[in-house]
């Protein structure tokens, strides 16, 4: 009687294959529960934060107030409410989008050494930091929601909503690519740390062009076209102003999926870079016996 081929070891070989992705989504699910756990022990200064963030915003609201007056004209095509939403809403896709202490947090592992222990698990990094992002986004949110919400509130009469539906639904499609590309230029910036002891001067630089070129201080659409049209080529618009546009309702059709494929764009852009540093942050690390 012929023996037949013991299946044991291609049955073990089929079941880590399949296996294999549902264990690695658990994994980083548990990152996900462990990041909001560490993070909700910070919710008190979260609030602060949160709290006197909405201070300067109260100036900001104050001054367009007084440059419209009672005239009831429009602002590079912006109402009074227009302008007003404008910065409530950036406010919102801040509290959703923002990048914390991430890039702080993964050079510190770098000069640290604590990278080190990532390079011996079956665990990728970004993926591992990417979720700690989420997660803190998750618990500032969780937090800052009641006051935001309360200082919109009391707004209320100068706040516009979308103009339907399918807008907030691509309004909230480019919140989505805005996080992934905030933090993948963050994390980027961050790795520079396998190369120079003091990123911070990086970050601050990259920092002032994306609070400047990214929309926080005015709406981009009130700068000469040129350089409007310039800047919509870079990824800083897409950071923030891109998604308040849709919110607003000022960026439709063409000009809407345009603009979502360049964000799209970015975000993979950023994706590719953070890994391309990562691998050649690495053989250096190694080859100084990190």
């Amino acid at each position: 009687m012929a023996k037949r081929r013991p299946r044991s070891a291609f049955a073990s070989r089929r079941f880590r294959c399949y296996a294999w992705p549902g264990e690695r989504v658990k994994k980083y699910w548990h990152v996900i529960n462990i990041g909001i756990q560490n993070t909700l022990v910070y919710r008190v200064n979260f609030l602060f934060r949160a709290l006197f963030g909405l201070i300067p915003l109260f100036a900001t609201i104050s001054l367009w107030r007084t440059i419209y007056g009672d005239s009831g004209r429009e602002v590079a095509g912006y109402t009074l409410a227009q302008m007003t939403s404008y910065y409530l809403v950036v406010t919102l896709v801040d509290m959703l989008t923002a990048v914390a202490e991430d890039d702080w947090q993964i050079a510190a592992d770098i000069k640290d050494g604590n990278i080190s222990q990532f390079l011996l698990k079956p665990i990728d990094y970004l993926t591992y930091r990417l979720c700690l992002f989420w997660s803190g986004r998750v618990v500032y949110t969780s937090v800052a929601v009641v006051p935001v919400a309360l200082f919109i509130l009391a707004q209320r009469s100068y706040f516009v909503l979308p103009p339907n539906w399918a807008t907030f639904g691509w309004f909230m499609v480019s919140i989505v690519l805005t996080g992934l590309l905030q933090f993948f230029i963050s994390y980027t910036m961050a790795l520079l740390a396998f190369w120079v002891l003091e990123v911070s001067t990086f970050i601050f630089i990259v920092f002032a062009f994306e609070y400047i070129a990214g929309g926080h201080l005015f709406p981009l659409d009130i700068l000469p076209a040129p350089l409007s049209q310039v800047l919509a080529f870079t990824p800083f618009p897409y950071q923030l102003f891109f998604p308040v546009n849709i919110y607003l309702g000022r960026a439709t059709g063409a000009s809407l999926y345009q603009g979502l494929i360049i964000q799209a764009l970015w975000v993979v852009a950023a994706y590719g870079l953070a890994r391309l540093m990562w691998r050649r942050g690495i053989r250096k690390y190694s080859a100084v016996g990190g």
